[in-house]
């Protein structure tokens, strides 16, 4: 019991909340993303999702508010091939909130950060899933719209 409070609290200290609820998991390994910030990149690809527990044969997924690995795909050269840690604010799949609603994007987007939790740029271009604003304080502060 310990363990899983010093778990959580070190989860938190670094500008993070654990998962509330249940949400599908709308992208896999391989995805395509936007890129939501002003950091010169303009679309990455899913490599990896942090924490993910799989079976074998099954492709790593995630969904909105996860962290993940990421490549730089298109955008400024000094971004290219370059490998990032991002967190997913908007997804394509439709999901569905504690209350009822059926909530779905246009897109599918991420937002770079940096390895201690840190947004690497300073705007974010659209709206922001409120579970991933929950989770993420530092990509709340930073978004115009929360759906």
């Amino acid at each position: 019991m310990c363990a899983a409070k010093a778990k959580q609290r070190a989860l938190t200290s670094k500008g993070m909340f654990s998962h509330g609820q249940k949400i599908s998991r709308g992208l896999v390994a391989g995805s395509e993303l936007k890129c939501a910030d002003n950091t010169g990149a303009r679309v990455l690809r899913l490599i990896q999702a942090m924490g993910y527990k799989g079976r074998l044969r099954r492709y790593p997924s995630a969904t909105i508010g996860d962290k993940v690995t990421v490549s730089v795909r298109q955008g400024s050269p000094d971004m290219r091939k370059k490998i990032f840690q991002a967190i997913i604010i908007r997804q394509r799949k439709t999901f569905r909130r504690v209350d009822g609603v059926w909530v779905q994007f246009e897109d599918n987007a991420a937002v770079i950060i940096t390895p201690e939790g840190e947004m690497k740029g300073s705007e974010i271009r659209g709206p922001v899933a409120r579970e991933a604003a929950e989770r993420w304080p530092r990509i709340a502060s930073a978004s115009s719209i929360i759906v």
